[in-house]
């Protein structure tokens, strides 16, 4: 009986912990966000959003500190909850241009969502250190804690290793724990069912819990089924929220745009805006599952940036190229880099990947999918399966309206 109402208790709380980064604040511009986060920065180079502040144990923070702090240069380091619907647009990248001319110092700026655990970085007139060390101690930190950790033990990890001499090499993790998915050298579509159905999960409990080390060695912590259900129930419930909210003020300015007609360019932007709104409403309105729910967020994703694009254009502005959403998991953000070749029984298809995404098919590794009913959402029949979420040149809005769900 004590230890069920422990469990029941840790579930109340994970659920507020969980919930805290969706309560909304005063509105801001950008550039103040961007100045409140450095003038915080430079009195502790270490920001923790208040939302996950009370969350986070305060032996993680000074870990991350201490070892920032052994570097001998500066780092600044940032933990955000980062939504389509921030000041950022949730766009790690955005955050750390932003926020780099706020401060206007030389340093290695560091930015990770505090759901996630994937550092993204920049460096500002940093000598000592150079892109092929960066990216190799961020790649093998991330080896190194495996899909369990927080993204403060990620950090730490990483910065312990950019203190070392020489580049990181690839840890030497045993093999055949996991099965690859879309190997990208053609070998087979293997997938590690049993790891992929809780990653959504586990990525947000990661910065709560983190790893038992110590007396422990060996031992996993595990997540209880029901507290782990209680708090998917309240993510979903928070995206749920999010997607809602930016269909109401993505329509409000779409509504306020002055009419166009003909074939010209400003026309087929706002045109594709209107389609994709439309499209995310009718998923919105059919009592959407997650990977139906994360579909309408990628409308609207798309909806958005045709917006901009014809306000650019009838502005004489250029247009701006925002890249797609990943195509294994639209909640990781935005994909980096060339388009990923994956190659599978003879097909090929050519996907926008995060970086941790990316590195997890070189390493021969499951990638973190979305996950379906019954494995990663892929293995479903549904229009978000058949074009990776409108990845693979499929029109999205146009298939939604058809009527083309699932089959």
């Amino acid at each position: 009986m004590r230890t069920r109402i422990l469990l029941s208790c840790l579930a109340a709380v994970l659920t507020l912990l969980v919930a805290a980064p969706a309560e909304a604040g005063p509105t801001r511009t950008p550039a103040e966000r961007a100045r409140e986060i450095a003038t915080a920065l430079a009195k502790d180079p270490l920001y923790i959003d208040p939302a996950y502040k009370t969350a986070l144990p305060a032996n993680l923070q000074e870990d991350v500190s201490k070892k920032a702090g052994a570097l001998g240069y500066p780092v600044y380091t940032m933990v955000l909850p980062l939504t389509p619907s921030d000041e950022f647009q949730g766009q790690e990248q955005n955050v750390l241009t932003l926020v780099m001319d706020a401060l206007k110092r030389p340093g290695l700026y560091v930015v990770v969502d505090g759901g996630s655990r994937f550092p993204w970085y920049e460096a500002k007139n940093v000598p000592q250190v150079n892109e092929e060390k960066l990216d190799a101690s961020r790649t093998r930190a991330l080896e190194d804690t495996g899909y369990d950790a927080g993204p403060t033990e990620v950090l730490a990890r990483m910065y312990e290793l950019l203190a070392q001499p020489g580049i990181p090499k690839t840890s030497k993790r045993p093999s055949g724990s996991v099965s690859p998915v879309l190997d990208p050298e053609g070998r087979g579509w293997g997938v590690a069912l049993s790891i992929v159905g809780g990653l959504v999960v586990l990525v947000g409990l990661g910065l709560v819990i983190g790893r038992r080390r110590g007396a422990g060695r060996g031992k996993t912590f595990r997540i209880p089924p029901h507290v782990a259900a209680t708090v998917a129930a309240e993510r979903r419930r928070r995206l749920t929220r999010e997607t809602n909210a930016e269909l109401t003020t993505l329509g409000s300015q779409l509504a306020a745009l002055p009419a166009t007609a003909g074939a010209g360019l400003v026309h087929q932007h706002q045109q594709a805006a209107l389609d994709g709104h439309a499209a995310a409403s009718k998923v919105l309105d059919s009592s959407p599952g997650l990977v139906d729910l994360v579909g309408a967020m990628v409308l609207l994703d798309k909806a958005r940036r045709e917006y901009a694009a014809a306000v650019a254009i009838a502005a004489d502005r250029k247009v701006e190229v925002v890249p797609d959403l990943c195509a294994f998991n639209p909640l990781h953000g935005r994909s980096s880099g060339r388009p990923t070749k994956v190659e599978s029984d003879g097909t090929t298809l050519t996907l926008p990947l995060c970086d941790e995404c990316r590195q997890a098919l070189k390493r021969k590794s499951a990638p973190a999918s979305l996950p379906g009913e019954d494995g990663p959402y892929w293995y479903e029949d549904s229009v978000w399966a058949r074009t990776f979420f409108g990845t693979t040149g499929d029109d999205l809005a146009a298939a939604v309206a058809r009527g083309e769900l699932s089959r």
